[in-house]
């Protein structure tokens, strides 16, 4: 019989509540510094998530159907992440609707489409196609608006919040953490609205936020930034690194276009110096920021788009407002959409002036309301400025449409964060793994079957090319190709830390590989595995890095991931 753990849960599944005397009795040896430790709830759970982006939420899904108890925090009032409270339709392959992510992601996709198909009025051609896209966008094969999303993960979850097995605390962002030498034993999140604090406990701790946020407060070590070439020896490494030097983050908004009214918003404060701005790249931009030229991510050399929400006049020309749109009215009975809605997620609004990792609270607001101001600004410029094809200027009739993302303000709840803290993980993936170039360097003779490289601890698989936007140290892009990967076990477990699990983009890679690694599907798989792997240790009663070094224990918890709709390998038959 394998002994209790030392934080369990009633037998309801239900999570505990400590009176305010077994609190004391627990902590008096060595109390939290800065809490008001009689005043907070403690909640214990077998584990605790802090984010509820999609890793965080898949993490959540696995382990409650599995029958643990769960707790759930997220910093802002929607679940979903980059999906939903950041606004960025789903980057995924073109292997995505048959292999190449976990089963329960692709049945979250399934649902989406058909909450479409039951409460929207699609036309009766577009309802008989298996994979229809609402928005029909270049940008993926299934883009969407972002409250869908946010309804069925609210559907996927009601279960268990009903039977007591989920709690979720939304608002609350984590600030402190209680740490015995390599175990995490309580974390303390704090709500962003009011003064108001609980403290968590649980056997295991998983880091879904958005930034690493609980790798500092619990002493986990952890990189950031850029690694120089001598460190990884990867191709596109910089000769020195710079911890500070961070891929841009975008603050998006939705926006629609009605002909002949005029929705221009109000001149943005920062607009004159936005209209102006020049990014500040080694590799030089080929002009303004707010311009229809920008940088093509794989040549660096200047590429013009054009951009016409009428849909005429484009030609052969990349037309933007097709580019993340998530509703193309004409796959809808006509009239009901008087407008198609478009995600705007573009180069123009990168922001590059500054670096979110490690920010106090107060600066933290000034990075996102300057982004907030240059996403203001190009919505402006395009309401006002921008050239149209007829050799006009200005769109009038483009609508911010501030309940698309459901903010006062018409912008994401949060912005698109590209990268994280990562953590020293016992295994760290490196270009030489997964990027074409570099794997023909390691690889002899592999030139007609060239593959990332397999790992014996693979938890999963994804695929997306290694793309980096601009970064606020002055590179340009980086954007070449990569192999179809795997996700390696050694890259989920901290070196040291014995109880905290990543499920977000801070897992074990390099600025490079986390290229490939950040987008919907991955955080996904990782998500999963990151949940699985908790559960099977908390199961077999053994250590997170066990279920690593020992083959026996490896082998039975890969065949109980496949067992749970994992995939982990290519079915190199898929091309």
């Amino acid at each position: 019989m394998k002994r209790r753990n030392f934080l369990h849960t009633l037998s309801t599944g239900s999570a505990l509540l400590l009176t305010s005397g077994e609190l004391h009795n627990t902590l008096k040896a060595s109390p939290l510094s800065a809490c008001s430790i009689n005043e907070e709830e403690v909640l214990l759970a077998d584990v605790v998530i802090v984010g509820g982006g999609l890793g965080g939420v898949a993490s959540a899904l696995s382990l409650l159907r599995n029958g643990r108890t769960v707790i759930l925090t997220e910093e802002t009032d929607w679940l979903g992440g980059q999906l939903t409270q950041q606004g960025v339709p789903l980057d995924e392959h073109r292997w995505i609707e048959h292999t190449g992510c976990t089963k329960s992601y692709r049945n979250f996709r399934n649902k989406i489409r058909e909450y479409y198909k039951c409460n929207y009025p699609l036309k009766e051609e577009v309802a008989k196609v298996p994979y229809f896209n609402p928005g029909n966008a270049s940008v993926s094969s299934f883009c969407h608006e972002p409250k869908v999303a946010l309804t069925v993960i609210r559907e996927l979850l009601a279960p268990y919040l009903s039977s007591g097995r989920l709690r979720v605390f939304y608002n609350y962002k984590p600030v402190e953490c209680r740490v015995n030498i390599d175990r995490i034993e309580m974390v303390v999140v704090k709500n962003t609205l009011k003064n108001e604090k609980k403290a968590l406990k649980a056997s295991y701790f998983v880091d879904a936020t958005e930034l690493g946020d609980l790798l500092p407060l619990s002493r986990t070590e952890f990189v950031s930034g850029t690694e120089s070439r001598t460190d990884t020896n990867e191709l596109h490494a910089p000769i020195k690194g710079n911890a500070e030097n961070i891929q841009a983050f975008t603050t998006c908004f939705a926006v629609d276009y009605l002909p002949g009214e005029n929705h221009i918003i109000e001149k943005p404060s920062e607009y004159g110096f936005w209209k102006a701005f020049v990014p500040p790249l080694k590799e030089a931009w080929p002009g303004k920021l707010l311009d229809l030229s920008y940088s093509n991510p794989r040549t660096l050399q200047k590429t013009t788009a054009c951009f016409a929400p009428d849909d005429k006049g484009c030609g052969e020309v990349f037309n933007l407002w097709s580019y993340r749109r998530i509703i193309d009215r004409n796959n809808f009975e006509k009239g009901f959409y008087s407008s198609d809605i478009s995600l705007i997620n573009w180069p123009q609004n990168d922001y590059m002036l500054g670096n979110l990792i490690g920010t106090s609270d107060r600066d933290f607001s000034k990075l996102v309301e300057g982004s907030k101001q240059l996403s203001l600004s190009l919505l402006y410029w395009l309401q006002t400025e921008v050239p149209r094809p007829d050799g006009g200027k200005g769109w009038a009739g483009l609508r911010l449409r501030k309940d698309v993302l459901g903010s006062s303000d018409g912008l994401a709840k949060y912005p698109y964060v590209r990268e994280s803290r990562r953590i020293k993980s016992m295994f760290t993936i490196l270009e030489e793994h997964v990027g074409v170039e570099n794997r023909r360097h390691v690889v002899a003779n592999a030139e007609d079957s060239l593959r990332a490289a397999d790992f014996y601890d693979s938890v999963g698989i994804g695929y997306y090319p290694i793309d980096l936007h601009p970064t606020c140290g002055g590179d340009n892009y980086i954007d070449f190709a990569s192999l179809r990967f795997q996700i390696p076990l050694g890259a989920l477990l901290p070196i040291r830390m014995k109880n905290l699990l990543p499920a977000n983009k801070n897992i074990g890679t390099t600025h490079i590989t986390n290229g490939c690694y950040r987008v919907h599907p991955v955080e996904w798989s990782i998500g999963e595995a990151v949940g699985l792997l908790a559960f099977f240790s908390l199961e077999n009663d053994c250590l997170l890095p066990q279920v690593r070094t020992d083959r026996i224990l490896l082998s039975r918890f890969q065949s109980f991931l496949r067992s749970e709709g994992v995939e982990t390998e290519w079915p190199w038959d898929e091309e």
